[in-house]
């Protein structure tokens, strides 16, 4: 019976874009994986995914996409824990618990196709930690073809991909 207290939030992320789904109540939050962030007179974030690009051309804040690197998942991991945090409090307060506490969720990260080679272990535990930082109380990292809410809820998934270790 808690086990079915605890939010189940699917996370994809890529360069492109950062989708969160909470599989057991269907709340989700979509938006480009990118940061508005002013500089002076210590650096703040004034807004995230679809409308950091509409804040920065108005305000002179700079633009940030913390996911965007050629040869690596994350390029900025502070700054991607604060947009994944974002995503996931989203989620959360829009479909959470009616008591106003929402325990710690269970993450499932599928980020973007095998890149050639793998994944190194490093980027296999940059992600672990990433999730863990942004309120994971677990965390299972999957690549394959995309999950459903049934396949998250009841914890098995296709033989079409594989859970990645961390």
């Amino acid at each position: 019976m808690l086990k079915s207290l605890i939010p189940v939030l699917y996370v994809q992320l890529s360069p492109q874009r950062l989708e969160v789904r909470n599989a057991r109540t269907g709340g989700a939050w979509s938006g480009a994986p990118e940061l508005a962030i002013a500089q002076a007179p210590k650096p703040t974030i004034q807004a995230v995914g679809d409308n950091a690009r509409q804040a920065a051309s108005q305000t002179g804040a700079r633009l940030v996409n913390p996911l965007a690197h050629p040869r690596s998942i994350i390029s900025d991991y502070a700054l991607a824990e604060q947009l994944l945090r974002y995503a996931v409090q989203h989620v959360l307060r829009n479909g959470g618990s009616t008591w106003g506490l929402t325990p710690s969720p269970h993450m499932v990260l599928h980020p973007p196709s095998d890149p050639a080679g793998g994944y190194t272990q490093v980027e296999l535990r940059a992600l672990r930690e990433l999730a863990m930082g942004s309120g994971a109380s677990k965390v299972t990292l999957w690549q394959g073809t995309p999950l459903s809410d049934e396949d998250l809820r009841s914890g098995y998934f296709p033989a079409t991909g594989q859970v990645l270790p961390a």
